[in-house]
Parts: C-alpha cells; sequence; structure tokens
C-alpha cells in the first residue's frame, strides 16, 4: 500500500488475503450495486438486464484527503524501518562509497545511482537483519563467535581506557634521552613509544592486581589432561590434512562435550575451559604458535594468554561498563553487520553458475558486450580545489604555460603520476575524457577525488579502444562466475522485495531530492 503524504512517502504492503479482500471490496463499492455483461449492456447482480439498457450514470464521491503526518523532528531523518532509522548523512556517505564502486566490465547492466535507490536498498539491508534477528541468526555459531569476540574486546578497551586515564606521562627530559638513546627517532615518535611503554606496564600492574581481587585460580591437575587432547588433534586428526597446525573446525568437530568443558582456571564469576584454551590457540598465526603444548608447562603458559581477556571483562562487567549507552549501541551495530552477512550469505550460497558449456557460450553470444576487452586512456591530471580553480589553470594551459609549472601552481597533489583509466573505474566521467585526443588537455572535468569529487584539467597521454573478444574455452570460468553472480544479484533482489512487503517502512522523500554529490562547486 503505497501513501503520498504532504511530506512524505509511506509504503506498506498488507497481506496476501488482505490485498485480495481490499480488492473486492473496491470492486463492490465501484461497481454500486450493478455491473456490465460482456456486451457492455448493464445488468443488475442477479444477471438480469436493467429495466433502461442505458448505461446508469455512477456519481462519483469526491475522494477523501488522505490525513497529513508530520515526518519526524529531526530534520537529519530520511527513511525508518522498525526500530531503525536513516540519517541523510549516512545515505550521502552510502551513496558515495556505491558511486565510487567500480562498475564492472563496459557493458554492465548496473542501473544508474541515485539518493532514492541507494536509500532503498540500505532499508532493504535493516530489513534483512530484521529478519535474521527474527530467525535467531544472532544464535549461528560463527555469528555468536564474532560479536562476543567484538563486545569482549570493546569491554576490555573501555576498561583500561578508563583505568589509564590521566596516569601516563612522558617528561621532556625522558624524551631526549629516548632520542639520544636512538638517534634515527624524532621526539614525537619517542613520545609515543614511551607513552605506549608505560601504558603496557601499567595495564600489567592493573591485571596482577585483578587476579588477587578476582580470586583467580588455575586448575593445575587438568594441565596433562590438554597436553593429551592437543597431541591426538594434533598428530592424528579424524579427517586427514596436509597443514600441520590445529584447525579450527577440528575444535568443533573433534572435541567431545565433556572435553570442551574441562576447567584449567576459575576466577569470581567465570572460568576458562579447555575450549576457550584452544580458541586462544587458533586465534595465533601457525607460525606464532608455542611448540610446547604437548606439556603441563607449555599449556599454563598459553592459558595465561587465555586468561588476560575474560579477566578483563569480568571486572568491566562488574563496573557497569556493559550497560554503558555507547557500548550497547557499537555492539547492536556489530551484530547488524554480523547479521547482514550471514544471512546474505545463506541467501545465495547455493547459487552456482552453469557447467554445460553450451549455456555459457550462449550466455557469451547474448551478453558479448559485458566481455569487451574496456576502452583504456592513460592521462595525467592537475586536481583543483573548485571548478574556479581549474578554469583558471586550463586559462593557463591555452596560453601556452607548461602542464607541471600549472601543477605546482595549482594542484592538490604536487607530484604527478601517469594512470590508466577505464569505463570501469571512471564510471559517468569516462566519455568526457574519451573526447579528448592525445596530447589534448580536456576539462575542467570531474572526477574521483579520495572520499569526494573534485574538479580537474586531463591531459590526454595515450587512447586505446575497446573491442569486442572473441569465445575461447579459457574464458569458460569468468563467463560462469558472471552468470553466478548475475543470478546471486537476482535472488538476492527479490529476497529484498519479499522483505520489504514483510516490513513496513517510511520515506521523508522531500529530503532527499536535493542529495547530489556530483553537484560539486
Amino acid at each position: 500500500m503505497f501513501k503520498l503524504l504532504s511530506n512524505r512517502l509511506v509504503i506498506s504492503f498488507p497481506s496476501t488475503s488482505l490485498r485480495a479482500g481490499l480488492g473486492l471490496l473496491i470492486v463492490l463499492c465501484c461497481s454500486c450495486g450493478t455491473k456490465e455483461s460482456q456486451t457492455g449492456r448493464a445488468i443488475d447482480m442477479g444477471g438480469k438486464p436493467l429495466a433502461d439498457e442505458t448505461k446508469p450514470e455512477i456519481v462519483k464521491e469526491k475522494p477523501k484527503e488522505p490525513p497529513i503526518v508530520e515526518a519526524p523532528a529531526e530534520p537529519n531523518l530520511v527513511a525508518k524501518i522498525g526500530d531503525y532509522v536513516i540519517t541523510k548523512q549516512e545515505l550521502e556517505e552510502r551513496l558515495m562509497r556505491e558511486l565510487r564502486r567500480k562498475y564492472g566490465h563496459y557493458g554492465s547492466e548496473e542501473e544508474p545511482l541515485d539518493a532514492k535507490m541507494v536509500l532503498t536498498k540500505m532499508i532493504a539491508e535493516k530489513a534483512m537483519v530484521m529478519d535474521a534477528r527474527e530467525r535467531n541468526y544472532l544464535e549461528h555459531e560463527m555469528v555468536h563467535k564474532l560479536v562476543k569476540q567484538f563486545k569482549q574486546g570493546e569491554l576490555v578497551r573501555l576498561l583500561t581506557q578508563r583505568y589509564l586515564q590521566g596516569k601516563i606521562e612522558v617528561t621532556d627530559s625522558e624524551i631526549e634521552e629516548k632520542v639520544k638513546a636512538n638517534p634515527r627517532l624524532d621526539k614525537k615518535n619517542a613520545k609515543t613509544i614511551l607513552e605506549r611503554t608505560k601504558a603496557n606496564n601499567l595495564v600489567n600492574e592493573y591485571y596482577s592486581e585483578l587476579n588477587k581481587k578476582l580470586h583467580v585460580q588455575k586448575v593445575s591437575d587438568n594441565f596433562p589432561k590438554a597436553a593429551e587432547i592437543h597431541q591426538r588433534l594434533f598428530l592424528h586428526p579424524k579427517e586427514p590434512k596436509r597443514i600441520n597446525f590445529i584447525r579450527g573446525e577440528q575444535i568443533r568437530n573433534e572435541l567431545s562435550p565433556e572435553e570442551e568443558d574441562i576447567v584449567l582456571a576459575i576466577y569470581d564469576g567465570g572460568k576458562v575451559s579447555l575450549k576457550d584454551w584452544f580458541e586462544t590457540l587458533c586465534d595465533m598465526s601457525p607460525p606464532s604458535r608455542p611448540r610446547d603444548l604437548d606439556t603441563p608447562e607449555g599449556v599454563e603458559r598459553l592459558l595465561d594468554k587465555a586468561l588476560r581477556e575474560p579477566v578483563f571483562v569480568a571486572e568491566a562487567r562488574l563496573a557497569g561498563l556493559d550497560k554503558d549507552e555507547n557500548f550497547l549501541k557499537q555492539a547492536k551495530k556489530e551484530e547488524d553487520k554480523r547479521l547482514l552477512y550471514e544471512i546474505r550469505n545463506e541467501t545465495i550460497k547455493n547459487i552456482k553458475g552453469p557447467t554445460d558449456e553450451e549455456q555459457i557460450i550462449a550466455y557469451f553470444n547474448k551478453n558479448k558486450e559485458a566481455f569487451r576487452i574496456q576502452k583504456k586512456l592513460k592521462i595525467d591530471q592537475i586536481w583543483c580545489q573548485d571548478r574556479n580553480t581549474a578554469q583558471k589553470a586550463k586559462a593557463e594551459l591555452d596560453s601556452g604555460r607548461d602542464f607541471e609549472s600549472v601543477r605546482q601552481k595549482y594542484s592538490l597533489e604536487k607530484k604527478g603520476h601517469h594512470a590508466d583509466r577505464y569505463p570501469s573505474n571512471e564510471w559517468t566521467f569516462f566519455e568526457d575524457l574519451w573526447k579528448g585526443e592525445p596530447n589534448e588537455i580536456v576539462g575542467p572535468v570531474k572526477g574521483f577525488y579520495h572520499d569526494g569529487f573534485k574538479w580537474r584539467i586531463v591531459k590526454i597521454l595515450e587512447k586505446k579502444p575497446g573491442q569486442l573478444r572473441k569465445y575461447s574455452s579459457n574464458m569458460q570460468n569468468g563467463i560462469r562466475l558472471k552468470i553466478q553472480s548475475k543470478l546471486r544479484k537476482e535472488a538476492l533482489k527479490r529476497y529484498q522485495k519479499e522483505l520489504l512487503e514483510k516490513f513496513p517502512y517510511e520515506i521523508y522523500a522531500d529530503r532527499i531530492k536535493d542529495i547530489a554529490p556530483l553537484n560539486i562547486p
């Protein structure tokens, strides 16, 4: 159901049965108790012709004006779905990223982007997250693990940041002494190193205090068993492996529930189990993993690493940092990111490209433009602060000044370098560049510059036209992947369309009508 209000566009979709009922109701209301036969004669609802065969005049009531619903007072808000809101700033940043995204090969089927299209995509992603939450994706093993790691890491950061506040002081004499000991350091780098060293020492002292406060105890009787299980997974995995280290999937598949729960350390409010110990091991790169984990001493040294984060997290919770508003906001943002990735992957992971060569060839013949060898330009460019500056630079070049001297006078980047440009990485700007010929100077023209757009003057150095390719067997894999990508995009669009029918949402259209990042001064 679409509601176009004075200051917003409200879009929602009732259920199928309700849509059908509404449709029937509309038909009955509009018929005024009559309908027409296929011949055009007016008949009553029983099917008999009316006495007067002249089609009766239907008096149409003046439609009622929809009620005016004010948009939220926050002027920066551009859309809402469920508990999620999207701000104008978020839309502009996302639109910029989408515009910078490479559009693929020449002949891509990508639609031109605008603010409404990108905003609808953002809303659909929020709907995917809402659907994932409803389907308990937070309980999926990888999602749960990654979110837990983020939350714990953030709590440790907040706790240590609070503890270190005002405790780190570096004197000028310390800096001078550090520089004297290592003349390659400047004062700024020396100060950074000294601050980091002092911070690490203070955190280590803090950890020692927490060990006493939280009554940390190692269960050393279980260390030999841990060493034995490590050797079993390392030397005798259930599935043969070529790599000479324990994999994460072995922890998930080869430890019994009883083994997972073997306690290696306890503290007030928590414990470190053998599964936690192995997860610490798997978080380390294989070359840096200890070589003595077949001994109780090696088990204990790794346990010391595994204990630090849980102990800090326990203290952070006691301090109430897990209730901090900003922490909760960041944690939910991380959940949303992981949920979106997981549900997107679940939606498309089973969609494969064709393996039949005839299908692949048929697709290639129908979509030759998508596999074209792209046009190519080699250019040099002067990036300018604004259009006015670019016009001044162009005028001086037209008057005969050399390119390098004009660059030094006007460019945001004093060091020039030649760049290869294609339709895929220049997007809509490519055609303006392509109009130029070798040794010709083009501009002012727009272009992607860092996180936005700038005006530039471009010198065309080399120009190579693209050409269509002939099919060859070594292209099969690339064509298959392109078909797979197309099928996955279509499946994702269908899924998102279903979700936008399921979850009502609002777009405040008047607030996005002027968003046009290409309109730069």
